[in-house]
C-alpha cells in the first residue's frame, strides 16, 4: 500500500514545495529593503501581463520542455543524464549544418529535416556515455558531465574555425537563409485574428515541444518499450529476470533522451537566433533537471513545471529590469525554487506521509 495518495505526490509536494521557496525568497527580498508583494506583482506582470511577456515565457518554456522530457526518459531508466547541456549544443550543430549547407524550399521542410538533425546530433553525443555505462560500468553522471565540457569545445572549434564566415570576428555561423526561418506566434495567431506581439521569440517550435510531450508520455505508458524502461527502472534484478536487456534499455533510454535535449537547438537555434552561436543553450540543460524532477517524470509535469520555469526566468529579467534587485538575486530565487522541488523533496514528503498514515490508522 502506498504511504500516501498518488494526488499528494503528484500535487500537493510539488505546491508545498513551491509555496516554501516562495515565503523564503520573500525573506530574502526583504532583507535587501525591497517589498517582495510589489516583486511578484512586478513578475507577474512582466512575463504574463502581455502578448510580449507571454512570447518570452514560451520561448523559455519550450526549451525546458525539451531538456525537461530528455531528463525525464532517463529518469524513467533509473539514469541521471547530466548532459542535456552539451546534447542541445550538439543539437544546434546539426540543426545549423541542416539549415546552411541544403536548400529547402520552405520553413516546413527544413523544421523536419533540422528536428532530424538535431536528434541524431544529439543521440549521438548521448551514445557515448551510454555506451560506458552499459558495457564498461562508467557512471553516467561523471560522463554526461565530462560530455558538457567536451561539447562546448566542439562548438567552440567549429564555429571559430570551420563555420564561421570569412571576415567575421564573432565566434558564430552565417545567418540562415530566408527560407528556413520559422514563423513566430505572432505569425501562426494573425490568420485566425489573435493579436500576438512581433517582438516576442516564441515560434512554431513550441507546438513541436508540445507534440514532444504526447509522444514520450505515448512511448512511456503505451507501448512495450516503455513497460521495459520502467519496468529496468524500477528493477534491474526483475528486469533480467523478465528477460529485459541491461544494455540495450541503458543504450536505448540514452539515444531518446539525447535526441530530445537535441531538439531544442530548433527553438533557440533555428527559432529565435537564426544562427548558430556559442553559449546558445543558456543552462536549459541543467534547468531541465529541476523541471524533470518537479514535473515527476510525467510528460503533462513536464509541461507545466517548463511553463512555471519559463515564468521565473522571464519575471526574474523583468526584476532586474525594473527594480535595484541585481540579476544575481534572481537566480537565488530561481535556485530556492529548485532547491525545494528538487534537493529538498523529502523534507516535505516524510511529514506527509507521516500524516496520511496517521489519518488511515485513525480511520481504522
Amino acid at each position: 500500500m502506498d504511504k500516501m495518495p498518488k494526488w499528494a505526490d503528484v500535487v500537493l509536494i510539488p505546491v508545498i514545495s513551491l509555496i516554501l521557496a516562495a515565503i523564503l525568497s520573500a525573506l530574502v527580498i526583504l532583507a535587501i529593503g525591497e517589498d517582495p508583494v510589489e516583486a511578484v506583482n512586478l513578475m507577474v506582470t512582466g512575463a504574463l501581463g502581455s502578448t510580449y511577456g507571454w512570447g518570452y515565457t514560451l520561448y523559455y518554456a519550450t526549451n525546458f520542455m525539451f531538456t525537461g522530457l530528455a531528463v525525464a526518459v532517463a529518469f524513467h531508466a533509473r539514469m541521471f543524464n547530466i548532459g542535456g547541456e552539451g546534447q542541445a549544443m550538439l543539437g544546434g550543430l546539426g540543426v545549423a549544418m541542416v539549415c546552411l549547407y541544403v536548400p529547402w524550399p520552405h520553413w516546413s521542410l527544413a523544421l523536419l529535416a533540422a528536428c532530424a538533425g538535431a536528434m541524431i546530433f544529439g543521440a549521438a553525443w548521448a551514445a557515448i556515455p551510454a555506451y560506458l555505462q552499459a558495457k564498461r560500468g562508467s557512471h553516467i553522471v561523471i560522463t554526461t558531465i565530462m560530455f558538457n565540457f567536451i561539447a562546448a569545445a566542439v562548438l567552440n572549434y567549429m564555429l571559430v574555425n570551420v563555420m564561421r564566415p570569412e571576415g567575421s570576428m564573432d565566434p558564430a555561423s552565417a545567418r540562415f537563409p530566408e527560407a528556413v526561418h520559422l514563423p513566430t506566434l505572432h505569425e501562426l495567431l494573425a490568420p485566425i485574428g489573435i493579436s500576438f506581439s512581433k517582438a516576442a521569440p516564441a515560434n512554431v517550435s513550441l507546438l513541436v515541444a508540445v507534440l514532444a510531450c504526447f509522444i514520450v508520455w505515448a512511448l512511456i505508458w503505451r507501448t512495450k518499450l516503455g513497460y521495459e524502461i520502467r519496468a529496468y527502472g524500477h528493477s534491474e534484478t526483475g528486469a533480467l529476470y523478465a528477460g529485459i536487456s541491461p544494455v540495450k534499455i541503458t543504450m536505448i533510454a540514452m539515444l531518446i533522451s539525447g535526441a530530445l535535449a537535441g531538439l531544442m537547438a530548433t527553438n533557440n537555434v533555428m527559432g529565435e537566433a537564426e544562427r548558430l552561436v556559442l553559449n546558445s543553450t543558456e543552462g536549459a540543460g541543467f534547468i531541465g533537471i529541476a523541471v524533470a524532477l518537479m514535473g515527476r517524470s510525467h510528460p503533462f509535469g513536464v509541461f507545466l513545471a517548463a511553463i512555471l520555469f519559463g515564468f521565473l526566468y522571464q519575471g526574474g529579467a523583468e526584476l532586474a529590469l525594473w527594480t535595484s534587485i541585481p540579476r544575481e538575486l534572481i537566480v537565488v530565487i530561481q535556485a530556492l525554487v529548485i532547491l525545494f522541488t528538487g534537493a529538498l523533496d523529502n523534507m516535505v514528503r516524510m511529514p506527509l506521509e507521516k500524516l496520511f498514515l496517521a489519518l488511515r490508522k485513525g480511520k481504522a
